[in-house]
């Protein structure tokens, strides 16, 4: 990891548009940004393609860091919240057998298919039917659009951590709708 006073200047003339610069901090905290991707998300491939992300945003938002000898911390910072807004996305690793995966048609339909389908589709729409207007839009921009928390931020004109406090409640409040559903 460099000093200080070796990463500063070089932040100061990629903050001034110069992509060498630029491409210097990359080489020089490019495996500190993938350790941590891969710490958080457990996949050498996510990690990498997550560590490109960083820099992506890293770049796009370098003008707006206000105090440049903290960049270490703040491509940490974006680093641990991008990770964490893909592995809330990410569906759920599932364990198979080879041969179960053998024995599967190709041709058909996927468990999401099959319960987006049925009855408790139906219910899980009920329960979002009744639920607040703010509730109910939140829930669907995150989990049906695929928003992320910064998306919502600006669709709702509200900071990301009042997104997260409004998913949360609405969660609780559509899982209080769908729990008469459940067996005791």
């Amino acid at each position: 990891m460099m000093e200080t006073e070796e990463f500063l200047p070089i932040v100061l003339k990629a903050q001034a548009g110069c992509r060498v610069a630029f491409g210097q901090l990359v080489q020089q905290f490019e495996t500190t940004v993938y350790s941590i991707a891969l710490r958080r998300l457990r996949n050498q491939a996510e990690a990498a393609e997550l560590t490109q992300d960083v820099f992506v945003q890293a770049m796009r938002k370098l003008s707006q860091l206000r105090e440049p000898e903290r960049f270490p911390g703040w491509l940490r910072r974006i680093t641990v919240r991008l990770a964490i807004n893909r592995a809330v996305r990410r569906p759920p690793v599932m364990p198979q057998d080879p041969e179960v995966l053998g024995a599967v048609d190709s041709d058909s339909r996927s468990p999401l298919d099959e319960l987006m389908t049925g009855e408790q589709a139906d219910q899980l729409w009920g329960g979002l039917k009744r639920l607040r207007d703010l509730d109910r839009q939140t829930l669907v921009a995150f989990y049906f659009e695929g928003q992320s928390l910064i998306e919502m931020s600006d669709r709702f004109s509200s900071p990301v951590g009042t997104i997260k406090r409004r998913l949360h409640t609405a969660r609780i409040r559509l899982r209080e709708e769908l729990a008469h559903l459940q067996p005791v």
